[in-house]
């Protein structure tokens, strides 16, 4: 078994070496969902098998050490190295290292695995597509239960929960590669005719209204850019706008449904297929969003984004967010 141990543990830490070199995409829901049932048979192992097996031999070594002692006495002999027997029986009872680095944090690990599977989820903004809502470095919680639980890794609903809605700050399976998750803001549900022109938001031929506020600083870049107050739904949040940049939008991806979308030098107009949602980022101008890549299918939302729970470079960035 601790051949064996060595081997399986060599391969966790050689899975996470390669993700985080970039030899391979990881995937954390199932590494966790892995390491939760290796561990748990270990757990098992150890109740049911490992540790009756040195009880019974902590026993028997306490058995033994009484009776040389009676036998000895029996021949009146009473100086004899008395030793400590409760050391010895503790040693004996002892996890050895591979059952602690296994059966050990099964309890630790089964906790994690239930938390952010069905309750929280912990992530970290990589890029600055939601500023002025998030901005890069914020350390967000995605709550995991509000849309309905589904089962992790295969990711079958088992409760419906409430609809998704539009203004919500969402966390989903990026849809041309599952495996990555990515954040932005629905902007168009299921049957909603969503167009993005000349940089006017318009849902079901209705402008989205916005007003504009003061001009928005990117620390990372030190360029000021048109900032907004946009009221999408029942969600007031703000936006920013590069006025430099062109409404046309260039390197649109093929995607599933892609005839519901019409581009032109103006922008693009979509109709949402049933089932699926439009997702756009804050920072309209810089968001590989709906508009390059596609609608989100309802199987792909992880979980609704609403707070920033850390940032190390501004604790004032804590708190809620709409």
């Amino acid at each position: 078994m601790p051949i064996l141990t060595a081997f399986v543990l060599a391969g966790f830490v050689g899975y996470g070496a390669a993700w985080y070199f970039g030899f391979i995409q990881g995937n954390f829901a199932l590494l966790l969902f892995v390491a939760t049932v290796v561990t748990g048979l270990y757990w098992l192992a150890e109740r049911l098998v490992f540790l009756p097996r040195r009880r019974a031999a902590a026993d028997a070594l306490q058995q033994q050490t009484h009776q040389r002692r009676a036998e000895l006495a029996a021949q009146g002999i009473t100086q004899v190295d008395q030793g400590d027997l409760a050391a010895a029986r503790e040693r004996v009872l002892a996890q050895p290292w591979w059952l602690d680095y296994t059966a050990g944090l099964f309890n630790v690990i089964l906790i994690v695995f239930l938390l952010r599977s069905f309750v929280f989820e912990p992530f970290k903004i990589p890029s600055g597509s939601m500023i002025p809502t998030l901005l890069v470095g914020d350390l967000i919680l995605v709550n995991k239960f509000t849309y309905g639980l589904k089962l992790p890794v295969i990711h079958t609903r088992l409760t419906q929960g409430k609809p998704v809605q539009r203004g919500d700050v969402v966390v989903f399976r990026y849809p041309p590669q599952p495996s990555v998750d990515y954040i932005k803001r629905v902007v168009g549900a299921p049957g909603d005719e969503v167009a993005y022109l000349n940089k006017q938001l318009t849902v079901n031929g209705q402008p989205v209204p916005h007003t504009a506020v003061t001009d928005f600083l990117n620390e990372s870049t030190m360029e000021y850019y048109k900032q907004f107050d946009e009221q999408l739904g029942q969600k007031n949040h703000r936006i920013i706008i590069d006025e430099r940049d062109s409404a046309f939008i260039s390197g649109v991806f093929d995607f599933p449904y892609k005839e519901n979308c019409r581009y032109s030098i103006e922008g693009v107009v979509c109709t949402v297929p049933q089932g699926h949602y439009f997702m756009m980022g804050d920072n309209r101008d810089d968001s590989l969003d709906s508009r390059f890549w596609g609608f989100v299918p309802d199987g792909n939302i992880v979980g609704k984004a609403f707070l920033v729970w850390m940032n190390f470079g501004d604790l004032k960035r804590i708190g809620s967010f709409n």
